[in-house]
């Protein structure tokens, strides 16, 4: 059984769906979509960069989705079933990755999810200022050590687990004194790396709630469908399909932890397989591989991944 899974940021690079919109006209057609939606030449900033300007977060989110859903709309144009439960069992993603699975799944239309991208991207930037926060990469210690680590190193400042990928790969994220504090900590305890992450805000923690606060009202505003199959949410690694309890998941995820390696042994557990990246890069199949062997995992992004994958169906 098929979960597909729908990546986060770190995923995009310059050139990303050019091939695809050359290939596929239903591509294309998402990516004037979007562009019409946000009243911005984004897929041109897709194609030809700058990366500077792909790597703000307000254009990466709702770019990365657009990769995704254009690659999904490819397939299901090949495989109208796609999306159900004969073939596929769940849909997940990798923070932002759950608007593009969502979407994928008909939760979302496509224009709304873009703006709402845009907005989600937005707010982060601004709840904490350049500089006060910082994320990053603990490699080599599980959990339990990571979440003893930053309790010891918070106090008047903030710093927790954002994103827990896989065994022995956890963010964290917070104020910079406490993350530097805790990647100190982290390094004395015996990990392998500790290393600072080249991002613009301190995403998944306490300190983006005034970012939670608008997408609140930004999703408020937008019709929110129950998916095609179920999404397994990132901040409670179980399956929903109310859009009730969708919409606040999506609120509670911008500043809590995604819990990605949860996730997919809830799916394995259930009975998915394979898992099926969908989009840009290989960032979720790497991480599938480190998270269980038994499961199998691939990448479907360009136009060859497409079609032989297609040809499976």
């Amino acid at each position: 059984m098929k979960a597909f899974v729908f990546p986060g940021q770190g995923s995009q690079s310059v050139g990303m769906g050019k091939e695809l919109a050359e290939a596929f006209p239903v591509a294309k057609q998402v990516f004037q979509e979007v562009d019409d939606a946000l009243s911005q030449n984004l897929s041109k900033m897709m194609f030809e960069g700058p990366d500077t300007e792909l790597n703000l977060t307000e254009n990466t989110q709702p770019a990365l989705m657009a990769v995704s859903v254009a690659v999904a709309r490819i397939l299901q144009q090949a495989n109208g079933g796609l999306l159900t439960p004969s073939v596929c069992k769940f849909v997940a993603g990798h923070s932002l990755g759950e608007y593009s699975a969502l979407t994928a799944a008909g939760s979302f239309n496509l224009a709304d999810a873009a703006r709402l991208l845009k907005t989600r991207g937005q707010a982060m930037q601004k709840a904490v200022p350049v500089g006060i926060g910082a994320m990053a990469a603990i490699l080599g210690l599980e959990m339990p050590d990571v979440q003893a680590i930053v309790k010891e190193a918070s106090g008047a400042d903030i710093v927790a687990a954002a994103n827990d990928n896989s065994f022995g790969q956890i963010v964290i994220s917070g104020h910079k004194a406490a993350v530097d504090k805790a990647i100190a900590l982290a390094t004395a305890k015996g990990a392998k790396r500790a290393i600072l992450l080249p991002v613009s805000a301190p995403f998944h923690c306490a300190l983006m709630q005034p970012a939670a606060d608008v997408m609140a009202t930004a999703l408020g505003d937008v019709q929110i469908n129950a998916p095609s199959v179920a999404l397994v949410a990132n901040v409670i690694a179980e399956e929903v399909t109310d859009p009730a309890r969708i919409r606040q998941l999506l609120v509670e995820q911008v500043t809590g932890m995604v819990r990605w390696r949860e996730s997919v042994l809830y799916m394995k557990k259930q009975g998915v397989t394979e898992l099926i990246e969908l989009g840009a890069g290989k960032v979720l199949n790497g991480l599938t591989k480190r998270i269980d062997a038994d499961l199998t995992g691939r990448s479907v992004g360009t136009a060859k991944d497409i079609e032989e994958f297609a040809a499976t169906l």
